[in-house]
């Protein structure tokens, strides 16, 4: 079965080698038939941290390698635009 592969944004670089990444959607709410905005939260390894805040990543499935990292880093997408503050 082939590894599912998908695109988000990475929205915490606070600990070594794990990225926080968040994957927006829209579903439709059952009951009202309103479209909603959702997000999936998923824990990725990034072996040599090469992502930032704001980076829009490539991530695919991989075996547990710790209570909550399941996906690992395939490359960056987008850099994010730095800002520097004066």
């Amino acid at each position: 079965m082939p590894k599912m592969k998908v695109v988000g944004v990475v929205k915490t670089d606070k600990m070594q080698k794990t990225r926080r990444v968040e994957i927006p959607r829209i579903m439709k709410y059952p009951k009202y038939g309103k479209y909603v905005r959702t997000r999936t939260v998923c824990y990725v390894h990034d072996e040599n941290n090469e992502s930032s805040i704001g980076d829009t990543v490539e991530i695919e499935e991989c075996r547990p390698m710790s209570k909550m990292k399941r996906w690992k880093l395939v490359g960056v997408v987008k850099k994010a635009i730095k800002i520097e503050e004066q």
